[in-house]
């Protein structure tokens, strides 16, 4: 068995309450979850505050924390995952940030490369995700997957039970609704910048 059909079974037996399941998983999903921390921090000084080895081990606490959630496979697990790095960046972000609230000039690129200075464009990609997502749930997931998670248009198009195709068109609607959602709270530059 490969190592998707392997975290497919530990995410089964997990499920059903297997803690020897949960011991075995955990350092095989880590690399994966190193990767996507470091790459959401990776353009950051080497003493930041929030570094990827904490990110990681706090998603992972978080999603064994979760009661009742019914693992399907890989793809699931790291959609799962992605949601759950999203809110730990925006609650660190909104520690940070407490003190001062601001508009702030957001690229959706940028955004998700975290730093301690970019708390608030951090914090204005998740609102403008928490909009998107009452606006279109499905166009949220696809952006959450495919930036926090880093999986392919073909696993997000398994995991939402859709075509690639589906996935490709929720991609582009996002990134068109995101450009106008964050370039809303910008007067005084060119939005052709802003994504």
């Amino acid at each position: 068995m490969g190592p998707t059909g392997e975290i497919t079974q530990l995410l089964l037996r997990a499920a059903r309450g297997d803690r020897a399941a949960e011991d075995v998983l955990f350092p095989i999903v880590y690399g994966e979850m190193r990767k996507l921390a470091a790459y959401l921090l990776r353009s950051e000084r080497p003493d930041h505050t929030l570094q990827a080895t904490a990110l990681v081990h706090e998603t992972y606490l978080r999603l064994t924390g979760e009661e009742g959630i019914a693992w399907q496979n890989r793809s699931h697990f790291f959609a799962i995952a992605a949601r759950t790095m999203r809110r730990v960046l925006v609650d660190h972000a909104r520690g940070m940030n407490a003190s001062k609230r601001r508009s702030v000039r957001v690229s959706l690129e940028s955004a998700l490369v975290y730093s301690d200075e970019q708390s608030g464009e951090v914090i204005a990609l998740d609102e403008a995700l928490t909009r998107l997502a009452v606006w279109d749930a499905r166009q949220c997931q696809v952006v959450e997957m495919r930036f926090f998670a880093g999986l392919t248009e073909e696993e997000i198009a398994h995991v939402l039970g859709v075509s690639v195709r589906t996935v490709k068109r929720d991609w582009t609607m996002a990134k068109a609704w995101l450009y106008k959602e964050l370039s809303h709270s910008l007067s005084d530059c060119d939005p052709k910048t802003v994504l």
